[in-house]
């Protein structure tokens, strides 16, 4: 409506009205701490669709019924979104789904938008990310990286692109049981990749005391084999950081607590990590706790403390 020959060009001014928050959501609909990050993860604190969602219903609960409606606010919200922003067949909207199947690279999202040239692709993904639609991060370390890669931003689009959009003609046709088959067997895995960047962003939100101090910059590390990867990287500043503050590993699984096992994994990446040493401090963001003594946990109680004035 701002645009160039539009009624309102130069006549109005744009305002970016956040989504509820995490602890929003909990509040909203009842819920654990746990489980209000599962709800933001599917809802991506969406008004219309938690307007919709039972109180107190876990996130199974309102998929059974809302996979199932093909007029449900889950399923239209980002339908209408993406056909209004981004068109199926225009650039940008094949390489928004490009990266909301999953891919994250430059070289794999040309391909899977059906092999688009490299000037193409750079319009596409500058537009996506002036829109906000998709997230560019490098690796945060102490050495220049330029591992570039590309995420959905927002987490209600996340899940619709991964699971909703491909599938809205069999949910149409009255077999979202199907759909919500294929979503209840991938949730833990999915889920356990999508909290990540929710988990960075809390972390930036945190009170001063909850976190080295001087940890100004928040991010992940990671190579082209992945090996290391980190989830959480604290540092003095970013990109390219001067000093490393603490690593962290994000455990989001519903009975499993963060142990011995994977606290040696952490250190193992930590050795690798450009900047880091046996100095760097760790720690664990978990679900369901920790099972090793002395080390510093975030349980997501901890983590909803970031949006509470």
């Amino acid at each position: 409506m701002n645009d160039y020959g539009r009624p309102f060009h130069q006549r109005a001014t744009e305002m970016v009205v956040p989504p509820l928050s995490p602890a929003d959501v909990r509040d909203m609909l009842d819920l654990s701490a746990a489980d209000a990050f599962d709800a933001y993860l599917v809802s991506g604190g969406l008004p219309l669709i938690l307007d919709e969602w039972p109180t107190g219903a876990s996130v199974h609960d309102y998929l059974a019924d809302a996979v199932r409606d093909p007029t449900s606010a889950l399923l239209v919200s980002g339908e209408r979104a993406l056909a209004a922003e981004f068109p199926p067949q225009s650039q940008a909207g094949l390489v928004l789904r490009a990266i909301g199947s999953g891919e994250r690279t430059f070289t794999l999202i040309s391909r899977a938008a059906g092999d688009l040239p490299q000037a193409s692709l750079n319009r596409a993904l500058g537009l996506l990310t002036q829109k906000r639609a998709v997230e560019v991060t490098v690796p945060l370390s102490t050495k220049p990286s330029r591992e570039t890669r590309y995420a959905v931003a927002d987490p209600y689009l996340r899940f619709w692109l991964s699971f909703l959009g491909p599938h809205l003609a069999e949910i149409e046709r009255g077999r979202g049981d199907l759909t919500l088959q294929r979503i209840l067997r991938s949730w833990t895995s999915w889920r356990g990749r999508a909290i990540e960047p929710v988990v960075r962003e809390t972390m930036r939100r945190l009170p001063g005391d909850t976190l080295p101090a001087e940890a100004s910059a928040i991010g992940g590390y990671w190579t082209r084999t992945n090996d290391p990867e980190i989830d959480i990287v604290g540092a003095d500043r970013g990109p390219v950081a001067e000093r490393i503050c603490f690593v962290g590993s994000v455990k989001w699984q519903e009975n499993r607590p963060f142990d011995a096992h994977d606290l040696g994994r952490l250190l193992l990446h930590r050795s690798r990590l450009p900047g880091a040493d046996e100095s760097v401090p760790t720690v664990a963001v978990s679900r369901s706790g920790t099972a090793v003594d002395g080390l510093r946990v975030l349980s997501p109680e901890d983590l909803l403390t970031a949006y509470r004035n």
